[in-house]
């Protein structure tokens, strides 16, 4: 049969995929657009779904929020160039939409963020997966929630909080604790997680038992050493990045607390 050329540009363009595919599939389906993407669809992710085990280190983080929600997801892909691209990155953006759908934790992978992950895998040729998401809520009236998403996409940050604090002043923290070296482990010390602070105590007792100090020396340094620590690691003891001179709990004020922060990285452990 005859192809209309705008047919075949336009299914090309639906879908991402090579001319002679779109054409071979426009023919099976005698013309009809709408059941040639379905035979595509139907014949790649057969395809696609013999590739997930490769591996796919890659991606892009994403956030959606509106005054009562935010959710943050991270859509994993094998390679960098997929990961910039404009569908990718629209598709990404449309997940952490659907995210915001679901029940307030830890998002599960739903039949509408699947259908959004087979396109991109068909389009690709990629393992393309949803990693992970989190959707958290508020109340409008009491918190607020400040969120940042690096320029590369790889790096993504919210940050929930109670109190009068401006949707900039959380934006300068989310942004803070994206660069801020070390990472945070907690809003205050008494946050950080009880096998992070034991391995850090062990490690500077172990320190100062090798340095021969008389026993109660050696036990000011171990908790002089965990002071520090602790201001280097608690989110509101840290120097601001933008000006060291002021900790983070300075820039946001004795009136704000702080209920909880999620800082997402492409590839690392979920």
């Amino acid at each position: 049969m005859e192809l209309n050329a705008k047919d075949v540009m336009k299914l090309r363009n639906d879908t991402g995929l090579p001319m002679m595919a779109c054409k071979a599939a426009l023919i099976e389906a005698q013309g009809d657009i709408e059941k040639a993407t379905d035979l595509l669809r139907k014949q790649l992710k057969g395809k696609m779904d013999t590739k997930t085990d490769r591996a796919s280190g890659e991606g892009r983080v994403a956030i959606s929020i509106t005054r009562e929600a935010a959710a943050i997801v991270e859509l994993r892909t094998e390679t960098d160039f997929t990961a910039k691209n404009e569908k990718f990155v629209t598709a990404a953006a449309k997940i952490a939409d659907l995210a915001l759908g679901a029940h307030a934790g830890d998002v599960p992978q739903s039949p509408d963020i699947l259908a959004v992950v087979d396109d991109l895998r068909i389009s690709t040729g990629e393992n393309v997966r949803f990693a992970r998401g989190h959707k958290i809520t508020q109340d409008p009236g009491s918190g607020s929630i400040g969120h940042y998403v690096h320029h590369d996409g790889k790096t993504g940050v919210l940050v929930q909080a109670e109190g009068s604090v401006s949707d900039e002043t959380l934006r300068q923290v989310c942004m803070h604790i994206t660069a801020a070296v070390p990472r945070p482990k907690g809003i205050t010390a008494d946050d950080i997680p009880s096998d992070v602070v034991e391995k850090e105590r062990r490690f500077r007792i172990d320190a100062a038992m090798e340095s021969g100090k008389p026993k109660e020396i050696a036990e000011k340094m171990v908790e002089g050493g965990m002071r520090k620590f602790f201001e280097e690691v608690a989110l509101l003891e840290q120097p601001f990045i933008m000006d060291p001179t002021k900790k983070v709990k300075d820039i946001l004020g004795a009136n704000v607390r702080v209920v909880g922060f999620y800082r997402w990285q492409v590839g690392e452990q979920a």
